[in-house]
């Protein structure tokens, strides 16, 4: 399915608090915006110059996408905090019928002009008012780290959510991990599949959890962790963040993809691993 009219997802089922603002193509709040969010102000403009380059986007998006056909959607997936869009790209491609929910102004543009997406909310969950009950499915791919109160956030999500909707997560693994990437981004924590899982309870019952490019850990561990440890990391500038991306270097990218590629099989069967950098988990809404 590519972007387009029979992918648009229907806003007024969700909510009564958007209008569609004609100049941007972009779906607004009526009220005003919220208070300010733990995410760099600068960072989709930062992200959308490297995602498409990027071996981690693309395996992030591998992955996912081999997860969503194994546990699939019954409906439209609302991609929260979805930035520029790279994943709900992914996933209009791959035929799932996807809406972008984000707040940052610059991200939500860019997932509608860059991307085309059909269906993009710019605004917060409670900014949009997302009538409970009314989301399918969600997305949540490297946002929960970012919400200061996890556990209140997941129950917002089990708000506004159908019985026995699924939703698909990724987040940063293993505090061990913590680097000057993690203080940039401004993440509150990393998790494990425990802390995930607990964060979850309650509201969302885990099917299936495995982590993420553990063959790059001791990449992260030396070139990251090790060095904001010993108090010598210090934030880096867009340009490194796109070398260790591996943007402009296709093969060294290629190279990466090959040596991750086990990873997507893996989900695809229902294996899973305990060892990465991120992890990804499908859960349940409760009945």
């Amino acid at each position: 399915m590519s972007p387009g009219a029979d992918a648009t997802v229907d806003v007024a089922s969700l909510s009564d608090a958007l209008h569609f603002d004609t100049d941007t193509g972009l779906w607004r709040a009526n009220a005003d915006p919220g208070g300010p969010l733990s995410y760099p102000v600068d960072d989709n403009a930062a992200c959308f110059r490297l995602e498409d380059g990027s071996f981690w986007f693309t395996h992030r998006n591998r992955c996912i996408l081999a997860a969503v056909r194994r546990f699939q959607p019954d409906g439209f997936i609302l991609d929260i905090g979805g930035g520029n869009g790279v994943v709900a790209q992914a996933l209009i491609e791959a035929g799932y019928q996807t809406a972008l929910l984000e707040p940052g102004a610059v991200g939500a543009q860019n997932a509608k002009d860059g991307r085309q997406l059909p269906t993009v909310i710019n605004a917060t969950i409670d900014e949009a008012a997302i009538r409970p009950g009314s989301v399918p499915n969600v997305g949540l791919f490297d946002v929960l780290e970012h919400i200061e109160d996890d556990r209140q956030f997941v129950h917002r999500l089990h708000d506004i959510m159908r019985p026995r909707g699924l939703l698909y997560l990724t987040v940063p693994a293993f505090n061990w991990l913590w680097s000057a990437s993690d203080v940039d981004a401004m993440h509150y924590r990393r998790y494990t599949r425990r802390t995930l899982a607990d964060a979850l309870s309650g509201c969302f019952d885990v099917l299936y959890s495995t982590c993420l490019f553990g063959r790059l850990v001791p990449v992260s561990l030396l070139v990251r962790a090790l060095p904001y440890r010993l108090g010598v990391a210090r934030s880096k500038p867009a340009h490194v963040y796109e070398r260790e991306h591996a943007v402009t270097r296709r093969g060294l990218a290629d190279t990466f993809g090959r040596i991750l590629d086990h990873e997507v099989a893996a989900i695809t069967v229902g294996s899973s691993s305990s060892i990465g950098s991120s992890l990804l988990m499908v859960a349940r809404r409760h009945s």
